[in-house]
């Protein structure tokens, strides 16, 4: 586990954001709100229903070789012409630090742009943090193959190429974030992590915390950006803890019991500065039913395992962040405005009685 974590993490207390995306269409009034709701720490939105352009995948793809856009324009395929040459230009831009190569679009990330704008103008209303995410290279690796089905994953040269070019393109967001005077929380989404150990995953654990550790590592060396790792599902988590992020989000909601399996992971994790984002409201399996009262006290279960481990008080609360469990771009608008209000209501009540 990295060691200069040290205090980063303090005084989160209970804070609330969200992973990324979101169901709605209006961009502008969507950002007004999430500045409304989320004044300490806003998120840009990811709009996936205006356009496929911002989902996960796709989002990122801008500057990196060897993709092309398939399926009028939904996807992406790994092209091999032209690889040598392509993978050079590719080194030269990436040695650079050619951050502008390497930049999200503006139709590519409308809500980042909006929000950062909106910040930017109005700082003294916000702070401390502004949160972006960036998927995970691990999962956009597993999401783009070529013709005969053989993914990013299954090639070496070209995998490093992506954990790379996600790196660099990561810290081209965190400048951007920067600009607004706040300090970046950024999340890598590693989604495919939900089914590490199962015969369908090419890679070891040694490799995936290689892998998250270089692009942490890359971030770390060049900015104060706090980094997160989310992964919605049940994984290895003290793989996740080992490579290093400043903060680990995990669906509270459905795996709470499963996470709580690795105490010794996660304990070293806290002390050492480690704070953990809960996604204490459902999202996939979110019914509307929901309240204020069994989310507080199916988030208190958790808190106060890790106080059985040992955990202050103080610091189990100084290093809780709270979001909902994933992404909500799958919801209807209806229910993520529901879950949105549940989640600043856990969150007040968490402040108030801790």
């Amino acid at each position: 586990m990295n060691d200069t974590l040290n205090s980063n993490t303090q005084g989160f207390d209970f804070l609330a954001t969200c992973i990324g995306s979101v169901p709605y269409l209006d961009v502008e009034d969507v950002c007004e709100r999430i500045l409304e709701l989320f004044p300490r720490a806003p998120f840009w939105p990811q709009f996936v229903n205006r356009s496929p352009l911002e989902t996960m995948i796709l989002q990122f793809s801008e500057g990196l070789p060897f993709l092309e856009l398939v399926e009028e324009g939904k996807a992406l395929s790994l092209r091999r012409d032209n690889l040598e040459s392509e993978l050079v230009s590719f080194y030269e831009h990436f040695l650079g630090e050619d951050l502008s190569y390497f930049a999200v679009g503006r139709k590519y990330s409308r809500g980042l742009y909006e929000v950062a704008d909106a910040i930017r103008r109005k700082g003294e209303k916000y702070g401390p943090y502004i949160k972006g995410q960036t998927v995970g290279p691990i999962t956009f690796a597993a999401g783009v193959s070529d013709h005969a089905g053989h993914t990013l994953l299954q090639d070496p040269e070209l995998l490093e190429a992506v954990v790379k070019g996600l790196s660099i393109k990561a810290l081209w967001q965190v400048r951007k974030l920067e600009e607004t005077g706040k300090r970046p929380i950024l999340f890598i989404d590693e989604p495919y992590l939900s089914g590490f150990g199962s015969a369908f995953t090419p890679l070891e654990r040694e490799e995936v915390v290689k892998i998250l550790g270089e692009i942490i590592g890359y971030l770390r060396e060049r900015s104060q950006a706090l980094i997160g790792v989310h992964c919605c599902g049940n994984t290895d988590w003290s793989m996740i803890a080992d490579s290093g992020p400043n903060i680990i989000s995990f669906d509270a909601y459905e795996y709470l019991d499963t996470f709580l399996l690795y105490p010794d992971s996660i304990s070293r994790f806290v002390h050492s500065g480690g704070a953990i984002a809960w996604g204490i409201v459902p999202t996939f399996r979110f019914t509307g039913k929901e309240s204020v009262e069994a989310l507080y006290q199916k988030l208190c279960g958790g808190l106060n395992r890790l106080r059985d481990w040992g955990l202050g008080r103080d610091v189990v609360v100084s290093r809780s962040l709270l979001t909902p469990a994933c992404g909500m771009g799958t919801m209807t608008p209806a229910l993520a405005d529901r879950a949105l209000d549940l989640l600043v209501k856990v969150s007040r009540k968490c402040r108030d009685l801790f």
